[in-house]
């Protein structure tokens, strides 16, 4: 009998735990699966949880929350037997938009159960595991506001970037690629795509793969604030590459030197790191349950 560990944000699920334990004990095979359930308790649990998990060859482990979470239970499964499954609770929910896991808790629930499984990419920004996006820049920032702010969902992220926007000044960065090309720039933000989205199904990479062994590195310049209603269409609509504002260039890892420490962004939450960073690609390294109907990922 296979093990599942299902690894709860109680934050994400709030008064929908009830209708979480029903799916997991209703819509999982018991007759081939024992299943554990485990709330975290801290903003680290998730992850030691998930290392204990893997040692203990638990087959697979599901994070219950939002990108966060998934950020955290997938950076211990790194080149290991384990296999990851999502139930995407949180606000933007970009990699289960990407691999296609619904957002209906019980369908999500329902594909653990099939066992469709892909192994996909990771990275990493100066050995900070990331899964889906990571960033400098105006991204970072709201990462950080809105981790500190009440209000959840689009309105909560809408609010931050309408309150900053027009005050961000753009920073310089100098972005040095691995096949030796060298790019300087001043940026709104720098996005480092494993998948081709923040979230909301906002395609800041319209193109990404995230098993194509590459990461798409979006360079995205300041636009003037009438602007800003043609850019977010280009966004929706997976058509953002084609903006004069944005070169997007495929990589297998850059160096990027800014002109001071500060915040990045990795999978939605704000991390302190150096000035100078290293990202890098890991192909083909996370073992993982994906929506059988998605071709291209």
């Amino acid at each position: 009998m296979k093990q599942i560990l299902f690894i709860v944000n109680p934050n994400s699920v709030k008064k929908l735990r009830n209708r979480v334990e029903g799916a997991i004990g209703l819509g999982i095979d018991h007759n081939k699966y024992s299943v554990r359930i485990e709330y975290t308790r801290s903003a680290i649990h998730a992850a030691n949880l998930s290392r204990d998990a893997v040692k203990d060859g638990v087959d697979i482990i599901a994070a219950v929350g939002g990108d966060g979470t998934v950020n955290e239970v997938a950076s211990q499964m790194i080149d290991c037997n384990s296999i990851l499954g999502i139930i995407p609770m949180g606000s933007g929910n970009g990699l289960a938009r990407h691999l296609g896991i619904p957002r209906n808790i019980e369908k999500a629930v329902a594909l653990i159960n099939t066992q469709n499984i892909s192994t996909i990419d990771t990275g990493s920004v100066n050995g900070k595991v990331f899964v889906s996006i990571a960033g400098v820049g105006f991204d970072a920032l709201i990462a950080e506001k809105f981790s500190q702010g009440k209000q959840r969902g689009f309105l909560g992220y809408f609010r931050h970037v309408a309150n900053e926007y027009l005050k961000y000044i753009p920073q310089e960065y100098k972005l040095t690629f691995s096949n030796g090309d060298v790019i300087k720039r001043k940026a709104l933000f720098v996005a480092f795509a494993n998948s081709n989205q923040f979230g909301y199904n906002t395609k800041i990479a319209p193109n990404a793969k995230i098993k194509d062994g590459l990461l798409d590195v979006c360079i995205i310049e300041k636009p003037a604030i009438f602007r800003i209603p043609l850019i977010a269409n280009l966004l929706l609509l997976r058509l953002v590459d084609k903006s004069a504002l944005v070169q997007i260039v495929k990589t297998k890892g850059v160096k990027v030197q800014r002109i001071t420490n500060g915040i990045v962004n990795i999978d939605g939450e704000a991390i302190n790191l150096d000035k100078e960073l290293e990202i890098k690609i890991n192909p083909l390294s996370l073992k993982i349950i994906i929506n059988q109907n998605v071709s291209k990922v």
